[in-house]
C-alpha cells in the first residue's frame, strides 16, 4: 500500500477504505509516514471531506493507536462528557460531582487548554496540590470508591491523533469537520467511557460560529460513537457570550464551588445541570430523562454534589479552606474595576473578546510551553440584558502583571456592546441531537 495512492484517491473525491486509513494511521503513529505526505492527505480531506464510514473508520483507528483505557473493573454503565470550548466553561467541575452523587461513576481524562482560557486539568490545578497524574490502578480504584476522578490524559492515547492535529494547525487544515468530529471522538473512546455527553458550543466564542456547522459536527460525532457501540448525545449550546461571571482558572474552580452551594449563576446552573441529566440518564441511573432532571437537581439542592465535589479534591490531595472567600485559592494582586460611561442596556459580550482579554492577562496559552498565571482573569459583573447607570462596575479585571493589565482592559472594553432598548433574551440550550 503506498501512502501517493491514498492522497491521490481523496484528493480526486474517493473514498478510503478501512484498510488504507488504518495504513494511513498506523504510519502516522509509528512515523513511518512523513509529515509532507500527511499535510497533503489532510489538505485533500479539507477540500474534499470524507463519508461517514470514512470518519468512523478514521476515529477507529486513531483511538486504537496508542493506550486504550479499561474501566470493566469498575461497576455500572461509566459516562464521560465533552466541550469542544468557550469562554467561562467550567461546567465539568459542576458535573462531575453531581453526576457522582447520583450513583453514576465518571472516569474523566481532561486536557490543558491552548487558547484564550485553560482547560479543565489548567482549572484543578488551579488547587493547592491536586494531583492529575495518577497510577491506572489507583485512577480506578478512586472512580470505584467515590464515583469521580479527572486525570490528564495519558502520553500514549491516541498518538496518531496528536501528530494529526500538529500538522494540522500549521497548515490551514484545523477547520474540517471530519477531522474535527475524529480527533473528540478518538480521545472519548480510547478514555473508555460507554456514555458520552457532548456540548457542542455555538457562537462568537466558540470554535463553531455557526448553528449548521455545529448541528452537523454534533451528528458526525454521535454517528462515530454509536459505530464504536457508544451510548452519546449532543447538546448544542450557546456561546455568544460568556458562561457564568467568571473568566480564569482560579475564578472559575471559585464559581464552580459557588454553583455546588446553590449560589451559582443562573446560566452555569442550567446548563450544569441539564448536562448533568443526561449523563445520568445514560448511566441508567433513572428511566427517564426527566427523573435523571430530578436527580440531578436534588444533588444540587440537597449538597450531595458539593460532598462529592469535596471527596474528589481530598481523594487527589488538593487543598481549601471552605470557610474562606475565595476557597484558599490563589488571588492576583490587583484589582482593576470597569465601569460604564453612561446610563443604557448591555445589548451584546463579545464572548471571543472577553477569553481573549484573559489570555492576555496571562490566564490561557498561545503557545503549548507557555505558563498559565491560575489566579488571573476577568469577572463579569454586568452582561447582556443588563441596565447600568454612569459609573456601575461593567468588569473586574484580576491582574499580576500591570503592563498585562492596560493591554487587558482595552481589549475587555471592546467586547462591550450598549443600547438604549433592552435586547432580546437568546436561549442558553439551543437543541438536544440524539
Amino acid at each position: 500500500m503506498k501512502m501517493s495512492y491514498i492522497i491521490e484517491k481523496k484528493r480526486d473525491g474517493k473514498d478510503l477504505s478501512r484498510d488504507e486509513i488504518e495504513f494511513l494511521v498506523r504510519g502516522i503513529a509509528v512515523g513511518t509516514i512523513p509529515d509532507y505526505q500527511i499535510s497533503a492527505w489532510a489538505m485533500a480531506v479539507y477540500f474534499q471531506g470524507m463519508s461517514p464510514g470514512e470518519t468512523r473508520d478514521l476515529a477507529l483507528a486513531m483511538a486504537y493507536s496508542g493506550e486504550v483505557i479499561e474501566l470493566s473493573a469498575v461497576e455500572g454503565v461509566k459516562v464521560d462528557k465533552h466541550s469542544t470550548g468557550g469562554v467561562g466553561d467550567k461546567t465539568t467541575l459542576v458535573v462531575i460531582p453531581l453526576v457522582a452523587a447520583a450513583g453514576v461513576p465518571v472516569a474523566k481524562m481532561s486536557g490543558r487548554g491552548l487558547g484564550h482560557t485553560g482547560g479543565t486539568i489548567d482549572k484543578f490545578e488551579s488547587i493547592t496540590g491536586f494531583k492529575v497524574e495518577m497510577a491506572h490502578p489507583a485512577f480506578l480504584q478512586q472512580v470505584s470508591q467515590i464515583k469521580a476522578a479527572v486525570v490528564s490524559q495519558s502520553g500514549n492515547l491516541v498518538p496518531a491523533d496528536k501528530r494529526l492535529y500538529a500538522i494540522r494547525d500549521v497548515t490551514a487544515t484545523i477547520d474540517s469537520l471530519p477531522l474535527i468530529a475524529s480527533s473528540i471522538m478518538s480521545k472519548k473512546i480510547a478514555s473508555g467511557a460507554e456514555g458520552i455527553v457532548l456540548d457542542v458550543k455555538v457562537g462568537s466564542g466558540a470554535f463553531m460560529k455557526s448553528y449548521e456547522k455545529a448541528a452537523q459536527l454534533a451528528r458526525i460525532m454521535i454517528d462515530i460513537g454509536r459505530g464504536a457501540g457508544r451510548k452519546v448525545v449532543a447538546l448544542l449550546s450557546n456561546m455568544d457570550q460568556p458562561l457564568g461571571n467568571a473568566v480564569g482558572n482560579a475564578l472559575e474552580v471559585k464559581e464552580a464551588i459557588d454553583t455546588l452551594k446553590g449560589q451559582g449563576p443562573p446560566d452555569l446552573e442550567e446548563l450544569s445541570l441539564e448536562l448533568a441529566a443526561q449523563m445520568i440518564f445514560l448511566g441508567e441511573k433513572a428511566s427517564s430523562i426527566n427523573e435523571a432532571r430530578e436527580l440531578a437537581r436534588s444533588a444540587l439542592k440537597s449538597g450531595l454534589g458539593l460532598v462529592s465535589w469535596k471527596q474528589m479534591v481530598e481523594a487527589q490531595g488538593g487543598k481549601l479552606n471552605y470557610s474562606l472567600p475565595h476557597y484558599g485559592l490563589p488571588e492576583a494582586a490587583i484589582k482593576e474595576k470597569i465601569t460604564a460611561g453612561q446610563r443604557a442596556y448591555v445589548e451584546h459580550l463579545n464572548a471571543l473578546e472577553v477569553g481573549q482579554a484573559a489570555m492576555l492577562l496571562g490566564a490561557g496559552r498561545e503557545q503549548v510551553r507557555d505558563i498559565i498565571d491560575h489566579a488571573v482573569g476577568i469577572e463579569l459583573l454586568k452582561k447582556p440584558g443588563d441596565l447600568v447607570e454612569a459609573g456601575d462596575t461593567l468588569a473586574l479585571i484580576h491582574a499580576n502583571d500591570p503592563g498585562r493589565l492596560e493591554t487587558a482592559r482595552r481589549q475587555l472594553l471592546r467586547a462591550y456592546r450598549f443600547s438604549e432598548q433592552a435586547p432580546e433574551k437568546s436561549p442558553l440550550i439551543i437543541q438536544l441531537i440524539s
